[in-house]
């Protein structure tokens, strides 16, 4: 299995370790993805995820 597959999967359920498997720390985009978990219920923070490992 690709590992692009398998962070989209995981981009679904847990967005924020999605982001941060494939930046491979805790940046910018880590803690912007949380925030978009948190204060969009969730669906701000899997679209974003899907937005960094996509591009």
């Amino acid at each position: 299995m690709d590992n692009k597959v398998v962070k989209i999967i995981i981009a679904l359920f847990i967005p924020p370790l999605a982001v941060y498997m494939h930046e491979g720390k805790i940046g910018t985009n880590f803690w912007i993805n949380v925030a978009l978990w948190i204060f969009l219920f969730g669906i701000g923070g899997i679209i974003h995820a899907l937005y960094i490992i996509l591009k």
